[in-house]
């Protein structure tokens, strides 16, 4: 059995050039697009930008990669060497960076906001998971109901204590584990468009795991983003216009853990059950840290509580998509 880690998001930057990690292609307004592909945090992640200086553009795109690596010492689940690694290793951190209390602390106010629908302290649902469905010859109807109680007395918000002016994080209990996934890819996403606009490129979008649009494309038209189809992430059922904005979209079908779809990456913590595999919710917000999270709190949420949840924590407009393939929109 091998675990289908495809992606948490699946949205697609239509009309964006496609090629080799870095290259250049001409545009009508003289300015050319330069766009790097590459992976930020274990995922697929991309910046394109426009300008007529290549070697501005260049030394932009590095200064942003440099940045994006010293953020993954930070958030990164899967280095070992990450300040996020060591305190699910020790249940303790001291002079946590900043970058860390200030992401974990917007975590827990989402967890607070959405009565626990989203908590940052999942982890042990998923290893639990994980461990079942790697392991040799796993049962498909997934881990045992013990195995599931014993992982979710170890999930709760409520007991990471924070002090931010020491820097220190710790977990009440041993065995807790945190993952920042569901919000360090927007606030890295953030975290590099603000650089690439402090040296001065506005005509870019960024997607170290959602992606962000600063203004416009030199044509005057909006970046565009496809909404993919929950049954067939590879085509999209829809199309958002946005400059200024980001878009975040959370699936089950973005990590599938068995061969027939039952399972998925989204655990519920309230019950330590999967989110359906056909069920997308894609979040519209001002900045990528605003949406990241928020679209995986929507798609786990009841129905009558996604639009104060979407408006309590900064988002404009939300996109439910259903098993049907159908667009259902939610105004904050």
């Amino acid at each position: 059995m091998t675990v289908k880690f495809t992606r948490r998001r699946a949205l697609t930057v239509l009309a964006a050039a496609a090629g080799v990690p870095l290259f250049l292609t001409a545009t009508r307004a003289q300015a050319k697009m330069v766009r790097w592909e590459g992976t930020a945090l274990g995922a697929p992640a991309s910046i394109s930008l426009y300008h007529k200086d290549e070697a501005k553009a260049h030394a932009a795109i590095e200064a942003g990669l440099a940045e994006l690596a010293r953020l993954e010492t930070i958030f990164s689940v899967y280095r070992a060497d990450s300040i996020l690694a060591s305190l699910n290793r020790d249940g303790r951190v001291e002079k946590a960076p900043k970058e860390f209390i200030e992401l974990l602390t917007r975590a827990l106010s989402l967890a607070e906001k959405s009565e626990g629908i989203y908590d940052p302290t999942i982890q042990p649902l998923w290893q639990t998971y994980f461990r079942h469905f790697t392991s040799a010859n796993p049962d498909p109807s997934g881990p045992s109901l013990a195995d599931i109680d014993a992982a979710r007395s170890l999930v709760g918000w409520r007991q990471v204590e924070v002090n931010a002016d020491a820097g220190s994080v710790a977990f009440a209990k041993p065995g807790m584990g945190l993952t920042l996934n569901s919000g360090a890819q927007g606030f890295i996403t953030d975290r590099v468009a603000d650089l690439l606009r402090a040296h001065g490129f506005t005509q870019t979008i960024v997607d170290m795991g959602e992606p962000r649009a600063l203004d416009a494309k030199p044509d005057g038209s909006a970046w565009r983003i496809g909404i993919a189809n929950p049954a067939n992430p590879a085509q999209a059922i829809t199309e958002i216009d946005v400059v200024n904005k980001c878009v975040s979209t959370s699936g089950g079908y973005g990590t599938l853990f068995d061969d027939a779809g039952k399972f998925t990456h989204l655990i519920d913590p309230r019950t330590g059950k999967t989110a359906p595999a056909l069920l997308g919710v894609s979040v519209v917000a001002p900045t990528a840290t605003q949406a990241d999270g928020l679209s995986a709190a929507l798609l786990l949420a009841d129905a009558g509580k996604r639009q104060s949840l979407l408006r309590a924590m900064g988002g404009e407009m939300a996109l439910v998509v259903t098993p049907e393939g159908v667009a259902q929109k939610v105004e904050a």
